[in-house]
């Protein structure tokens, strides 16, 4: 029984040895290199395009622009929402869109040839922020829109929220924000392509192979079949390469020039052209009653998405429906808006919305326990969801609501660390806590997996899965439940992933879905095979109406008999069967009220609350978070090391969003001015796993990729709210935002830029 053990993770002896193959890595004979030129502003007209100057480059074998664009412009993983333009028509909406591409015969030459390609512009006036956006004669970033320059607005209404703020014992009020953060995956954006038996071949870092292969047929006019689209090794990803990137570069010119190409961004541009965490403005209204009891909530989101759709729909979904926090809230008034403006389009990354939420929910039960007198750890135990609580949706929690028991992991430590406090001189100390509750998968929509389980005449199975392997460990977890429900140690099971010839859709490696719904899909199609194997064992013996049982990989008849599966394979293979089970998960739910939010939007839930403990240096203003205790209700922990290691690296990545990552366009466009945490900067980590079984998951496991960063920043806000005895409520909590607290005068409670 393999589940619940801590396996090497598949794939990690190849990376520490330095063998794993990424996108970019795998070279063939005959290499075109691709090169992208880009718009400097946005937006702009496009008035001309002459690559001739490109062309007298030695090594320059063509150049592309729109027009050599077969099929549709206008990609999207959100089909309502399609509408990025890898190729500018006619019309630059963002940034560093790319309006022409250079294949060459080296590197050197690309690149050469690319800054020869001369395009005029004829520059427009745009839009820049939300504000701008709504303005009644606002430029329209997309004049196609129904909506203008507003993408969406999410509503989430229930009870009477004005009444029940007017009854409330106390009323908290604070403006909340976040900055665009950069993914920072530590494998730039790259891959390789090539023309094979009247098709092209894709293979390319990725977060959803089946997605892309649907994109790049419309994006060449052609049928799906005619693209193959494989998961190269992928270093990363937190969101940022759901979106495609490199891959309608690399099909289209290997499409057109029948011959193989490869492009990898610089980090530079990998900084400059793909998508950003969405920076959120964020107006809360709390109430609750004597007690402590949280009676209401009245809140006010907004969001640029950029020029480019992407995942905007679901952060701003997602937010709205996250608002509350993991806390019971009967009278609830949520309206998020996101708009579209001329920067950088914003898109997917790791918790869709609500780690910029949690900062929001979790300062404001600090607020009502401060304005009440009370101790903000309680107020949270109290107020916690429970099973049996319903949502802000409406939704009733039947079971699997671990975040009470998460609470409880945390709290002794938590109290150890408030009775160590210490102030001097030189340094000021302080403790926070943030707590959350995550979705998973899509929200309030279809997102079902498929896998096949194949036993092969050898006495191997085949485990055929869809769903992308990003570093967090998937192909594991989904082998070690395949092995599990088969009874067979995990070195007898192989594994084929990603590969859209190979393999059928598995979704996308997003919203910590794949343990929990592909994991499910794994459970249906060994559950198919063993049936088939059950029957084939009959069929063999010619005995229709024998017991046969599978147990620890071998067929066992009533009568006391042995049979090896494989024997059962190769009797079947005789007449052309092969014994392949399939299987197929769609978690259920139902979708959201457009006017109220009411509705089921997820089939489970993940549970998290973690604390933080900080030191502020008074004189230098730099803040170290010294340690974090991160308790994670996972359902069911697969691999329990591999669940360990994803919370810690969530942990790490939330310190950087607390303290230091923000993405400024024109300036922050490569690693030594967009700082990430560090080694130096990681703190002592304490990862604890809580098991509450979710009664719909493989075995009852959950997901923990997202959740595990979600409560990070707002304990370390709190912290260092405390540590200075003022709110931070803006992120990150630079060393300049942090000086302007040690210095601000008595009685100013916001610091801001």
């Amino acid at each position: 029984m393999s589940l619940g053990q801590s396996l090497i993770r598949v794939g990690t002896e190849a990376k520490v040895r330095g063998e794993t193959r990424y996108g970019f890595d795998m070279p063939q004979a005959g290499d075109l290199h691709l090169a992208c030129v880009r718009a400097p502003k946005a937006p702009a007209k496009i008035l001309s395009i002459d690559p001739a100057p490109a062309m007298t480059i030695p090594g320059v074998v063509r150049v592309f622009t729109a027009k050599d664009v077969p099929g549709e412009h206008r990609l999207g993983i959100i089909a309502v929402t399609r509408d990025q333009e890898f190729m500018a028509p006619g019309w630059v909406r963002q940034p560093y869109q790319c309006v022409a591409l250079v294949a060459a015969e080296t590197l050197e030459a690309a690149r050469a040839g690319a800054r020869a390609v001369q395009v005029e512009y004829d520059n427009q006036p745009g839009v820049y922020s939300f504000e701008e956006a709504m303005a009644p004669d606002a430029p329209l970033v997309q004049p196609e829109h129904a909506g203008g320059n507003l993408l969406r607005e999410n509503k989430i209404k229930q009870g009477d929220t004005e009444a029940a703020l007017k009854d409330a014992a106390v009323v908290v009020e604070a403006t909340y924000t976040t900055e665009r953060v950069e993914h920072c995956a530590l494998e730039v954006e790259g891959g390789r392509a090539w023309w094979e038996d009247g098709r092209v071949m894709v293979k390319a870092c990725t977060q959803n192979p089946h997605y892309d292969q649907a994109d790049l047929a419309r994006f060449l006019g052609v049928e799906e079949n005619q693209v193959r689209v494989i998961q190269a090794e992928t270093g990363g990803g937190f969101g940022g390469k759901l979106d495609l990137s490199v891959q309608p570069f690399l099909a289209l010119a290997a499409w057109h020039l029948k011959r193989p190409v490869c492009l990898r961004y610089s980090r530079e541009e990998s900084i400059r052209a793909t998508g950003k965490r969405h920076g959120l403005w964020m107006h809360f209204i709390s109430g609750a009653d004597e007690q402590g009891n949280i009676t209401a909530l009245k809140a006010r989101i907004s969001g640029d998405t950029g020029a480019f759709a992407s995942y905007g729909l679901a952060v701003n979904q997602r937010a709205a429906v996250h608002a509350t926090g993991p806390y019971r809230t009967a009278n609830v008034d949520v309206i998020a808006r996101m708009a579209y403006t001329n920067n950088t389009f914003n898109g997917a990354m790791r918790g869709f919305g609500c780690p910029q939420v949690a900062l929001a929910h979790e300062a404001q039960i600090d607020a009502i326990a401060a304005e009440l007198g009370l101790d903000s750890f309680d107020l949270r135990k109290q107020n916690a969801l429970r099973q049996g609580d319903h949502t802000s949706t409406g939704q009733l929690l039947r079971a699997g609501v671990g975040l009470s028991a998460c609470l409880e992991r945390i709290e002794p430590i938590y109290r150890r660390w408030q009775a160590e406090l210490k102030h001097t001189d030189e340094y000021l100390e302080g403790v926070g806590v943030g707590a959350m509750f995550y979705g998973i998968g899509n929200t309030g929509a279809s997102n079902p997996s498929t896998a096949q389980v194949q036993w092969m005449q050898n006495g191997r199975v085949t485990l055929f899965t869809g769903a992308a392997d990003i570093g967090q460990g998937s192909d594991t977890a989904l082998m070690q439940i395949a092995a599990s429900r088969l009874g067979l140690p995990m070195e007898r099971i192989d594994l084929c992933r990603g590969d859209t010839d190979k393999t059928t859709n598995a979704g996308a490696t997003s919203a910590s879905r794949q343990t929990y719904i592909s994991g499910n899909a794994v459970m249906g199609a060994v559950a198919n095979l063993e049936m088939q194997l059950l029957q084939g064992a009959r069929d063999m013996l010619k005995e229709r109406h024998l017991e046969v049982d599978l147990r620890g990989g071998v067929l066992r008849t009533a009568d006391g008999r042995e049979i090896e599966p494989a024997e059962v394979v190769r009797h079947l293979a005789k007449s052309g069967a092969r014994v392949m089970g399939e299987g197929r998960f769609d978690p259920n739910f139902t979708a959201l009220d457009p006017q109220t939010g009411q509705g089921r939007p997820y089939a489970a839930y993940a549970y998290a609350a973690q604390c933080a403990r900080v030191r502020v240096d008074t004189a230098s203003a730099m803040v170290k978070v010294t340690d974090v205790a991160a308790a994670h209700d996972v359902g069911r922990a697969v691999n329990p090391r591999s669940v360990q290691g994803q919370i810690c690296g969530g942990v790490v990545m939330g310190v950087g969003m607390a303290l230091m990552e923000e993405y400024e366009q024109g300036r922050t466009e490569n690693l030594q001015a967009y700082h990430i945490p560090t080694a130096a900067d990681a703190p002592n980590i304490t990862p604890l796993i809580v098991e509450d079984p979710e009664p719909s998951g493989p075995y009852g496991a959950k997901g923990v990729g997202e959740p595990a960063l979600i409560p990070t920043a707002p304990a370390i806000a709190g912290a260092v709210s405390q540590a200075l005895g003022r709110p931070m409520r803006h992120l990150p909590i630079s060393l300049e935002r942090v000086m302007q607290a040690l210095t601000a005068a008595e009685g100013e409670t916001d610091c801001e830029d």
